[in-house]
């Protein structure tokens, strides 16, 4: 065991320890995991269904739960959680808005997601227990990745200030909850620095639930804390395969999701470095980082089957736990995917999220899709930003990512093959697919140097 970590990936803590610390790591990926299904409930169309939401979220932990215990068990079978990924909002979103599915119920649209999560999976299974993720990433730099990633966070702004706006005295209560926590009091208490998006929900929301039993915020008020969806709620519901239907597959979808699917795979690899190192394990050879990539593929296709309306990828967040309570232990992260597992199948603990104020949820927004762009934008700190090529290519990417979308949101292409024309608009209405496009196509042919690309410092 390495000196500096109380328990390293092959021990078992004592089961009351396994326990606790297996319920951090749950607490942990609790922030991301709630936020997702919370962004595609407008665009699902389930907004004003609670209880359908409610079943969302529980599916989302379900699944993260059983993706986590393959990737730990017969995956890289490193300390890693598995959960829900903000690559992929972006491509379901503009899935969801296509012409075809404007008049059609929540079921509809979640099936053509599910059908391009499926379909999408096959490739990265292919390409991570073929070998051919290494050949593939490649011709990914940070020139190609920095664009990829940023645009997530940067396209989903219509789901921020508009929604924490709808009653800024609670939603700016919750930016600045979570900024105080976050940044200013994080090193004042463990629990600001683990925990400053939960803390930030659960105050706001606990006063919002204590001004609408006061009378203060009526039934109709923007910040109103309803109970109702919790007792409607079922006390166990079991996710099923297929739950939502069978899948419909589309050429165009799955042309679309495969962007999101590029930037989950990068960002998992990094990961998994991150993770060997923090938990003491050996340094992941090209066959670990094989059978990861190929297993978060299988992880997207169990998602896919179970209908999430996204994937799996491995939790950063996570990782960071991992070297903040120097425990790297496989063993308590299999408890914590139990913990997922067990929990999702209680039916009023979906139910009880969705009754989170839409303010309070705007709030979060603002202030966990800007990290998502910086996130990206780090990625730059490789590469050289005194070259005009590479100024060009960052330029274009990011420009063409914020405005092809508005393009396409308002003019349909219409050619024959009808198939070729629906993904050339699903591709256009992905920002993150367009500038991954532009910029991966132009730092490959544009001639520059490793060093100058970043390709040297990034590898």
């Amino acid at each position: 065991m390495s000196p500096r970590l109380i328990y390293s990936i092959d021990d078992v803590p004592p089961a009351r320890e396994t326990l606790f610390l297996g319920f951090q790591h749950y607490l942990t990926m609790f922030g991301s995991t709630v936020a997702i299904p919370l962004v595609l409930s407008e665009p699902l169309g389930i907004a004003g269904d609670p209880i359908a939401l409610g079943w969302l979220i529980g599916t989302m932990f379900f699944v993260s739960g059983i993706t986590t215990l393959l990737q730990t068990t017969w995956g890289n079978r490193l300390p890693l959680v598995q959960g829900g990924t903000f690559s992929f909002l972006t491509p379901a979103i503009a899935i969801c808005g296509m012409a075809a599915l404007a008049d059609a119920g929540w079921e509809v649209r979640m099936r053509h997601v599910q059908g391009a999560v499926i379909l999408g999976s096959v490739f990265e299974i292919v390409i991570g227990f073929t070998g051919l993720v290494g050949r593939l990433l490649r011709f990914v730099g940070p020139v190609t990745i920095a664009p990829t990633i940023a645009l997530i966070g940067l396209s989903l702004f219509k789901f921020g200030a508009p929604v924490a706006g709808t009653h800024w005295g609670v939603g700016g209560l919750t930016i600045g909850l979570i900024i105080l926590f976050s940044q200013y009091l994080r090193r004042t208490h463990r629990a600001f620095e683990l925990f400053p998006i939960m803390l930030g929900i659960l105050l706001a929301w606990g006063l919002s639930a204590i001004l609408t039993l006061a009378g203060v915020f009526g039934p109709e008020h923007p910040a109103h804390v309803s109970g109702g969806e919790i007792a409607a709620a079922p006390w166990f519901r079991l996710p099923l395969p297929f739950q939502w239907g069978v899948p419909v597959f589309g050429a165009a979808a799955a042309v679309g999701m495969l962007a999101g699917y590029l930037a989950s795979i990068v960002e998992s690899v990094g990961d998994y470095y991150a993770c060997a190192r923090l938990a003491g394990a050996s340094i992941p050879d090209a066959k670990t980082v094989n059978r990861g990539i190929g297993m978060e593929g299988i992880g997207c296709l169990v998602a896919g089957v179970f209908g999430t309306a996204n994937g799996t990828t491995s939790y950063s967040e996570n990782i960071g736990a991992i070297g903040l309570t120097r425990v790297g232990s496989r063993r308590v992260v299999q408890t914590g995917a139990w913990l997922m597992i067990g929990l999702a199948a209680f039916g009023k603990f979906g139910a009880l999220f969705t009754t989170i104020p839409q303010p309070i949820v705007g709030g979060m927004y603002c202030a966990m899709f800007g990290m998502i762009a910086s996130v990206g934008l780090s990625n730059l700190q490789f590469v050289d930003l005194n070259s005009a090529r590479n100024l060009f290519i960052l330029g274009f990417a990011f420009f063409m990512g914020l405005s092809v979308p508005e393009y396409f949101a308002t003019h349909t292409v219409e050619f024959a093959p009808r198939w070729v024309a629906d993904i050339v608009n699903t591709l256009g209405k992905t920002g993150m697919a367009v500038g991954a496009l532009a910029a991966l196509v132009l730092d490959n042919t544009i001639p520059g140097t490793d060093e100058e690309r970043g390709l040297t410092a990034w590898r």
